[in-house]
């Protein structure tokens, strides 16, 4: 007997991940399973744009807020990137971006060069030697922002984990004006000893190797560390970093916020935040996950002046 209803999940950045019950033969659906979470999806608004980045390719983007947001250029705006290893960014619902956006915050995420939000084609086009097109596109993401009147460089924050510590390192190194503050999760910091480490070798494929000059060269360009500027003013940052961390060294946040703090030439605060009971993140109880998120929501409201 063939089947009379099927279920499927539907999630986006306004809609916590519900599952629904469609019946096949009349053409509807009603919710089968949601979460218990107190949140009005008609109280927000998500939408895509694309901008154009600095080569003139156009990137997509999806922007999420309260309804009425005013674009007055004073809103806490959190921009969310990665660009790399294939990985597509798709929409879903998060309850730790939900209690940023009942705070008047902007949640916004480019799908940036090296995801595979394209296909291949576009991920190869920020790997290796094309990798500065990663940050390049999230830098125009952020002047984007800007100039629709979404917030400033006062009130705008970036951040990005693990390979998207790249993207992270390399926007404040590139552009620390643009920045007020920068939240780098386990990020690769150093990309020129990345071969070295005890997961190093696998990630070769991705970001190419030491021992050749192309791969070195590219290799140089993305290390964020060795782009550290003396005497310049840099965003405030919160590095943050589990000690037993198998896939990316601790020691690259700690060198990375050692040599930020010796060379800023501001006040603003770079901090590192270390975990002495998580790695990469994978494993972290609840527990560690609502502390670790609480510190960074408090970090950017407190350089934001909120």
């Amino acid at each position: 007997k063939e089947k009379e209803e099927l279920y499927y999940s539907f999630t986006n950045y306004v809609t916590p991940g519900t599952i629904y019950k469609y019946n096949i033969e009349e053409g509807t659906s009603e919710v089968y399973n949601k979460p218990n979470i107190t949140f009005n999806p008609d109280d927000y608004e998500s939408k895509q744009v694309f901008y154009t980045s600095k080569d003139g390719t156009k990137v997509p983007m999806i922007i999420t807020h309260k309804k009425g947001l005013e674009l007055d250029g004073k809103n806490p705006t959190m921009l969310y990137g990665y660009g790399g290893f294939n990985v597509s960014l798709t929409p879903s619902f998060s309850t730790a971006n939900a209690i940023w956006m009942e705070q008047g915050g902007v949640y916004a995420v480019p799908n940036l060069r090296g995801g595979g939000e394209y296909g291949k084609e576009w991920h190869l086009m920020g790997q290796k030697s094309n990798k500065p097109n990663t940050w390049k596109d999230f830098i125009s993401c952020a002047e984007y922002l800007i100039d629709k009147g979404y917030t400033s460089e006062q009130y705008l924050a970036g951040q990005g984990g693990s390979a998207g510590g790249i993207l992270i390192g390399r926007a404040i190194t590139e552009r620390p004006d643009l920045f007020q503050c920068a939240i780098i999760n386990v990020g690769c910091m150093d990309m020129l000893r990345m071969e070295t480490t005890t997961n190093g070798v696998p990630n070769i494929k991705e970001f190419g190797s030491v021992k050749t000059r192309e791969g070195f060269d590219a290799l140089l360009a993305m290390s964020s560390f060795h782009h550290v500027v003396d005497g310049v003013d840099y965003p405030a940052v919160l590095s943050t970093h589990g000690v037993n961390d198998p896939r990316v060294e601790p020691w690259f946040s700690a060198k990375m916020t050692a040599r930020l703090q010796t060379a800023t030439s501001g006040n603003r605060p770079i901090l590192f935040r270390v975990d002495y009971d998580a790695g990469h993140g994978i494993g972290s109880t609840k527990m560690q996950r609502y502390e670790k998120q609480a510190d960074i929501w408090a970090f950017l409201l407190w350089q934001f002046g909120q």
